[in-house]
């Protein structure tokens, strides 16, 4: 970090010096001149507005993708633990003494019982898949992400015995049930032979919408008595369900209670429950920030366009300063510092811009439907009816540089072209 940073400063400096130079001096001056070549002109506007569209796309793009990450990250973890500490076989035996070890580990939170069972409910003849969990309702906080999805019914409704569950909104919605009504679900009862379907009646006592169509179409919660009844296999359970103080340390504490801990045991945090979905994130947002980086690859080429026309078009002035004294390096210098002042104007602006728009998106959006009268995103479509923004610092910094670096090579070539410029030639025919 010391090193880039000290790189960063010698740079500034090095440009500082140059501005402040007569080279420097004279940049600025054919930067304000009217040139003879309009188009030229037009070129280098273009350069830079160029370099701040593309810019800004890219931080607000990111932003915006960074958001819907969030989102759904929070979603996730809304229905889901942390983690999961597990028997290779699906049954914890015991799994009150690991419950006793898992929590005794700095950074656990709580480690309640879940019981996994698998069936199909019988809608109409016909058989839709559900994942019903067993979870402990006691232990859910107020804060808890399914507490907090329920909004027709009680999550204290699913007491052991009662059998009682809470299903997804799109469930009740193609089932059309509601609370206190009654659904027949068809469960596997272990047997000597193998399994046997057996049909069972819960009662529905609530209702959740988490946002995510996955759990809210196909799964259920009930008390995790009822659930390792249903499986045939009363009070024992299929894992442990975890929270930690912080989220993100998951797969680390995950992997120490995998190794010391749980021996012989399975731990899986949210981040590998829930790869494909963040895997797919990732390379949409490395796409879109290649898509995008295009824009500022074009504006580089029209930076180059544009010296090439100031330097054919200053060929004589050239000629001239290179008499007086000025050096080969000094004309490059000229010309560099007169296509960096393009570039740092658009990136500077790009990243105005960018910041600007990702920050205020929400309101953007909003002043865009209601001037043409559309929604983008219609609740009933999508999940979310508000386009979130995230926006990164790091990734703000690394596109500022990125495109100074790409818009900085594309001055070289110019630069160099003028220094080749021969004097006694562009004097006696210019």
């Amino acid at each position: 970090m010391r090193l880039v940073i000290g790189h960063v400063s010698a740079e500034y400096g090095l440009i500082r010096r140059m501005w402040k130079s007569v080279e420097g001096m004279i940049a600025l001056r054919y930067l304000r001149a009217k040139r003879a070549t309009r188009f030229a002109s037009f070129i280098s506007t273009a350069s830079l507005i160029g370099v701040g569209l593309g810019v800004t796309a890219l931080i607000t793009i990111l932003s915006v993708m960074n958001g819907f990450e969030a989102e759904l990250r929070d979603r996730l973890l809304g229905m889901q633990s942390h983690a999961t500490v597990s028997a290779s076989d699906g049954q914890l035996d015991d799994w009150q003494a690991t419950r006793e070890r898992v929590l005794a580990v700095p950074g656990v939170q709580s480690a309640t019982p879940v019981v996994d069972v698998e069936g199909m409910a019988n809608v109409d003849g016909n058989l839709v898949p559900m994942l019903l969990q067993g979870i402990d309702p006691e232990l859910e906080g107020a804060d808890s992400g399914i507490r907090q999805s329920i909004f027709v019914g009680s999550l204290d409704a699913l007491v052991s015995g009662s059998r009682t569950i809470a299903i997804g909104r799109y469930l009740a919605i193609d089932l059309g049930l509601q609370p206190g009504d009654r659904l027949q679900i068809l469960v596997p009862q272990p047997t000597a032979g193998g399994g046997v379907p057996k049909l069972q009646s819960l009662m529905i006592g609530a209702v959740f919408d988490s946002g995510v169509p996955e759990y809210d179409s196909g799964a259920a919660y009930l008390h995790w008595q009822d659930a390792a009844v249903l499986k045939g296999r009363a009070n024992e359970v299929t894992g442990l369900k975890l929270l930690f103080d912080e989220v993100f340390a998951a797969p680390a504490l995950a992997r120490r209670i995998e190794q010391d801990v749980a021996d012989g045991l399975v731990a899986a945090d949210w981040t590998a429950q829930n790869a494909s979905y963040f895997r797919a994130i990732r390379i949409e947002k490395t796409m879109m920030a290649l898509i995008l980086s295009l824009v500022i690859g074009v504006a580089a080429f029209n930076i180059i366009a544009s010296l090439v026309m100031v330097v054919t078009d200053k060929e004589t002035d050239i000629a001239i300063l290179r008499t007086l004294g000025l050096s080969a390096d000094g004309v490059v210098r000229v010309f560099f510092i007169q296509g960096l002042i393009i570039a740092w104007l658009g990136v500077t602006a790009g990243i105005v811009g960018g910041l600007a728009l990702a920050a205020n998106v929400t309101t953007v959006v909003a002043s865009i439907e209601r001037w043409f009268g559309f929604q983008i995103m219609p609740g009933d479509v999508y999940v979310m009816s508000a386009i979130p923004s995230e926006i990164n610092a790091g990734q703000v910094v690394i596109i500022a540089i990125a495109a100074l670096l790409i818009t900085t090579l594309a001055t070289l070539y110019p630069s160099r072209r003028a220094a080749l410029v021969h004097p006694a030639q562009a004097l006696r025919y210019g």
